[in-house]
């Protein structure tokens, strides 16, 4: 793979990044902000209500923009 990205000549550039880093993923900043606050005192009786309550939770968020487009603002301060 190195001779092949060598041979591109410039043209591919290499990012390395960390084996585990959450907080470069948005989607753990929403699941965060669901658990804490959309869906804190939920106890399902089966997973098809946690499916139905997330489900319910994450178009509540959709009518919230600003608040969605914040967590790829988080990750990106990173």
């Amino acid at each position: 793979m190195q001779d092949w990205i060598a041979a591109q000549r410039g043209r591919i550039t290499l990012e390395w990044l960390p084996s585990y880093a959450p907080e470069l993923n948005p989607t753990e900043y929403l699941w965060g902000h669901l658990q804490q606050h959309e869906l804190p005192n939920l106890c399902p009786k089966d997973f098809a209500e946690l499916n139905q309550e997330a489900k319910r939770a994450l178009r509540r968020m959709r009518r919230r923009p600003t608040l969605v487009a914040a967590f790829w603002h988080q990750a990106e301060l990173f």
